[in-house]
């Protein structure tokens, strides 16, 4: 008699994504060498990608690298680099970030209200190893809604290609503000996307919960500019038990 064969079941990306956050570490670019694997990262990912055109020097940086509103991660997957974000944060006394320099008509007068905005931009994955990770936007943008969460953030802004709105519509519930317009540095134009932090992150939760983070992450995250931390948002991972034990 055959062995009886159970019910075949299909992990979507946000399911692996859940498993592979035991192998990822999020760390923060401090280093001028931590940064320039950064800048090259993003290079090869935009010139694949047909958005910038080829240079000599083979790297993609801009002024908002060094801007104090502003954090550079490197996504790293069992030690390899495999992604990249930036999250900059704009307030009222420290407006200027990516995207209101890109769209100053549509988030200028939220600053002029009182609003923080997190503008997570140059998310980028190394071409080589986004096929093997399908997770990675998911793993990657994560740390948009950790940086939401710490700053307590009103609007959650994407700039995105006009084929990537639906993923953004459907994981992150963000609504496009604008048709795509051109963006500094890059070939192709991209679009204002935005949704309401605060009015819609249970929501997000509840479909994705490993979206959620702890104070501890958050603080290890965006409080010490020298600090490599995997995630901690749930208690079966292995560097929550460390940090809580430590």
């Amino acid at each position: 008699m055959a062995p009886s064969i159970g019910p075949i079941t299909t992990m979507t990306p946000p399911d692996r994504g859940m498993e592979l956050l035991n192998r990822v570490e999020y760390r923060l670019a401090k280093t001028d060498a931590e940064k320039e694997a950064v800048y090259r990262l993003r290079y090869r990912a935009y010139l694949h990608e047909g958005a910038i055109l080829p240079r000599a020097d083979q790297r993609l940086t801009d002024r908002f690298d060094e801007a104090a509103n502003s954090w550079i991660f490197g996504i790293f997957i069992d030690g390899m680099l495999c992604s990249s974000l930036r999250i900059s944060v704009a307030t009222p006394d420290m407006p200027d970030t990516p995207a209101v320099e890109a769209f100053p008509d549509l988030l200028k007068p939220e600053l002029a209200h009182g609003k923080t905005i997190v503008d997570p931009n140059r998310f980028v994955a190394d071409p080589a190893r986004e096929v093997k990770f399908p997770q990675l936007p998911y793993v990657t943008l994560r740390l948009a809604y950790v940086a939401c969460t710490h700053f307590k953030a009103d609007i959650g802004t994407a700039t995105v290609r006009r084929e990537h709105q639906a993923f953004y519509k459907r994981v992150f519930l963000h609504k496009p503000l604008c048709e795509p317009r051109p963006y500094p540095t890059l070939t192709k134009p991209l679009s204002l996307m935005a949704v309401h932090y605060p009015s819609m992150r249970e929501k997000v939760f509840a479909r994705y919960p490993m979206f959620r983070s702890t104070p501890l992450e958050r603080a290890h995250l965006f409080e010490h500019k020298s600090t490599t931390l995997a995630p901690t948002d749930l208690p079966v991972f292995p560097m929550a038990r460390k940090l809580a034990t430590s």
